[in-house]
């Protein structure tokens, strides 16, 4: 089998799962109660907030835990515009972002900016949606569907000069693997973001934990009362173990980041390369054609386009050869919905239809490379072969 969807969700790393099985069994106890196991319960979530603020640059008590990224992301953007409370105040973000940020947003009536054609904010368009009425700018750190890495550092500082009130998220959740997140979130200024999310599972931790981030007087309203846990900003008892797998992962994740990232970036570049010499008109999301230059983009990322085919079918042929890949974001029930990422990038519809997930991480091996080139050219011969003349396979 190769597993090439980890944007999507990747394996529990062995630090994760080892870490969270004591609390699966013998080691129980409500973190907000009084007795030596509610206590433990307790400690080990706090162990687990010194290392979220670590790995991410926030202080320890700046650390709430969810219950994954959409919470995360929905708490840090209707949270602030709720907390803020002025009737004029709006959320802007770009058209790219994923839909827990970008449909909150709509759902407030915000304001959605434009991206270029590599990805990347349109800056002189943000710059004319600034104004005093903005209270919050969100721009994910690193896109999930075409691994493009955000220029924040001229986001912040943007924001600081048009909108200096506005506080600054960023959907951090598909970044920790490949980028050093206090550097990325802090620009040369000094200006930093003010509210950060992940999602356990995009970095080998378990499905179903979330991080939000919240810097000291940033206004947040909580989403969810009862019992104040997480400092009242997210009520509702800790899952402790996910919380605990959660930062194993996240340590892992950090410290093995320079390798990881030398590895599967060449992992990524032999396998985008011999896409391109086996597939006529194959097109790289946010990649020159000429200097196929994939800087702007996580090691992880192979995003391609391959004009006249239908996505979902070649995704069919390629879980018949045990290759497993996505077209698009997999946020919807299993559908293959058109992108909206690839629209605001300008990519053609009829181009887009034939888009192609493969996404790598710390399992992958040169073996899933092998069985995606021998099996994605040969489902797109395939599929071509059967098409009539003019019309998509």
């Amino acid at each position: 089998m190769a597993y090439l969807d980890h944007a999507a969700t990747t394996p529990v790393r062995p630090e994760a799962r080892d870490a969270m099985l004591p609390w699966l069994g013998d080691r129980t106890g409500n973190p907000s109660g009084a007795h030596r196991l509610a206590r433990d319960a307790r400690r080990a979530i706090d162990d687990a907030r010194d290392t979220f603020a670590e790995v991410t640059g926030f202080d320890p008590g700046d650390i709430a835990f969810t219950a994954g990224g959409t919470e995360a992301d929905n708490l840090a953007v209707l949270g602030v515009l709720d907390a803020v409370g002025r009737p004029d105040a709006t959320a802007v973000c770009p058209a790219s972002e994923h839909h827990a940020v970008l449909e909150a947003v709509e759902h407030r009536h915000g304001r959605i900016v434009r991206v270029r054609a590599d990805g990347q904010v349109d800056l002189d368009h943000l710059a004319e949606l600034l104004d005093d009425t903005v209270a919050l700018v969100s721009v994910m750190a690193v896109n999930n569907e075409s691994g493009v890495i955000a220029d924040l550092h001229a986001v912040l500082d943007l924001v600081a000069e048009h909108a200096p009130g506005a506080m600054v998220h960023t959907d951090a959740v598909q970044a920790l693997t490949w980028l050093d997140l206090p550097a990325a979130t802090t620009s040369p200024s000094g200006r930093r973001v003010d509210l950060l999310s992940l999602s356990a599972h995009k970095f080998g931790g378990p499905q179903g934990v979330g991080v939000l981030a919240v810097r000291a007087g940033t206004p947040l309203q909580p989403r969810l009362l009862g019992g104040g846990q997480e400092r009242g900003r997210r009520s509702g008892t800790q899952n402790v173990a996910g919380i605990v797998g959660a930062a194993a992962a996240a340590r892992t994740a950090t410290d093995t980041r320079p390798e990881t990232v030398a590895r599967l970036g060449a992992l990524r570049d032999r396998l985008a390369d011999g896409l391109h010499h086996a597939i006529d008109g194959l097109v790289e999301t946010a990649v020159d054609p000429v200097t196929r230059d994939r800087s702007a983009k996580v090691a992880g990322s192979c995003h391609v386009c391959i004009p006249g085919i239908e996505a979902e079918a070649l995704l069919v042929l390629l879980e018949d050869r045990d290759v497993f890949a996505s077209a698009a974001s997999s946020c919807a029930s299993g559908a293959q919905d058109p992108s909206h990422v690839l629209a605001a990038m300008g990519v053609p519809r009829e181009v887009a239809a034939g888009s192609l997930r493969l996404s790598l991480g710390w399992s992958s091996t040169e073996a899933d490379v092998d069985a995606a080139l021998e099996a994605v050219p040969g489902a797109v011969e395939r599929l071509r072969s059967f098409a009539p003349e003019g019309t998509p396979a």
